[in-house]
């Protein structure tokens, strides 16, 4: 007599379930394990780090998962996303902070901080997501920049009230306005994930003494 176990194991192989399927039984596995490793890596790298594999990242398509799945899924995406987001923020708060007595490297710190802006939208436009993630993602990315601008410019508002010299912080506010973030390139979206210049998004190091002046009075 065959063993029980044996009987089990000589039973035909039952019939491969979708990748999808897969993904959403055990949470890992096919495209739904590319993105969440790439994006694990470029939240934390950037599109410095990880420029080759976004060429390679796989389509995504809702209907190959379970709904809980595809939500974590898009989780992900959203808060890899946010975590670069606030990493350029801080960058660029901080640049504007060492600059506060120069308007020229305000200037510059603005215009080059674009630079992780393109790095962002990129990936909120990648051709391998939905066409309504896309828009989604790329609505999230510009709503954020524009309340950042408007951040900057009452944090001004607010200088001034607490005792600031109102010309400086006129003077930072026609920077800001002179220079402003909503203008970074891929604003309609980049329809794929380019790669960003080294340092996290920034194409220099605030840090460096400016050679050349990138905005007039």
């Amino acid at each position: 007599m065959v063993p029980a176990a044996a009987r089990r194991a000589a039973r035909p192989a039952s019939r491969r379930e979708p990748e999808g399927t897969l993904n959403t039984l055990w949470g890992h596995g096919g495209a739904y394990q590319t993105w969440t490793e790439y994006l694990t890596r470029w939240a934390e790298e950037g599109g410095a780090g990880t420029a080759a594999a976004a060429a390679r990242l796989p389509r995504l398509r809702p209907e190959d998962y379970h709904h809980e799945t595809w939500v974590r899924l898009v989780n992900q995406l959203t808060g890899a996303v946010g975590h670069r987001l606030q990493a350029w923020a801080d960058s660029l708060t901080g640049a504007l902070a060492e600059a506060a007595a120069d308007e020229f490297a305000a200037g510059r710190a603005l215009v080059q901080s674009r630079t992780g802006l393109d790095t962002v939208r990129a990936l909120a436009s990648h051709p391998s997501l939905p066409e309504d993630l896309r828009t989604q993602l790329r609505t999230l990315v510009d709503g954020q920049i524009e309340n950042l601008q408007r951040q900057l410019e009452d944090q001004l508002t607010r200088a001034v009230r607490g005792g600031a010299d109102p010309t400086w912080a006129e003077q930072r506010r026609r920077t800001l306005r002179d220079n402003p973030l909503t203008t970074a390139a891929g604003a309609t979206g980049a329809g794929s994930a380019a790669p960003p210049a080294p340092g996290g998004g920034w194409s220099y190091d605030p840090a460096t003494p400016a050679r050349r002046r990138v905005i007039t009075d």
